[in-house]
């Protein structure tokens, strides 16, 4: 079973919004701190925000003040509202738990992303 389902993703044009979720299984989601990721057309995958368990979210330079990442334990989700995008925001995007030390590399298996795509 793949242990998430990312959905939300879609074509906007730049300045509007998204909002992401993700449904996670197969452990402890309470306790589990998440994380967003994204990879770009031949780019490396990279985590664009983080929320530990106790809700206190970081981001990096890039996304900060336009993206925000929330979770719904007793749904197991976890959300990325997605502010005033921009075309280098096109990429798939991803959860999963954030391995330790990395910014790139994901506890579990990642789910299939979903798309988004910002195009005027």
């Amino acid at each position: 079973q793949v242990p998430f389902v990312e959905s939300g993703g879609g074509l906007v044009q730049p300045g509007e919004s998204l909002r992401l979720s993700c449904e996670a299984s197969g452990f402890t989601f309470i306790f589990a701190r998440m994380g967003w990721y994204r990879q770009a057309p031949g780019k490396q995958r990279e985590l664009v925000a983080t929320i530990t368990s106790g809700g206190t979210a970081n981001y990096p330079d890039s996304v900060k003040g336009r993206f925000i990442i929330s979770r719904d334990n007793r749904r197991s989700t976890v959300y990325l509202q997605m502010n005033s995008l921009k075309p280098e925001d096109t990429a798939v995007y991803y959860c999963n738990r954030p391995a330790t030390g990395s910014d790139t590399a994901g506890v579990d298996a990642w789910g299939k992303g979903t798309l988004v795509t910002v195009s005027s």
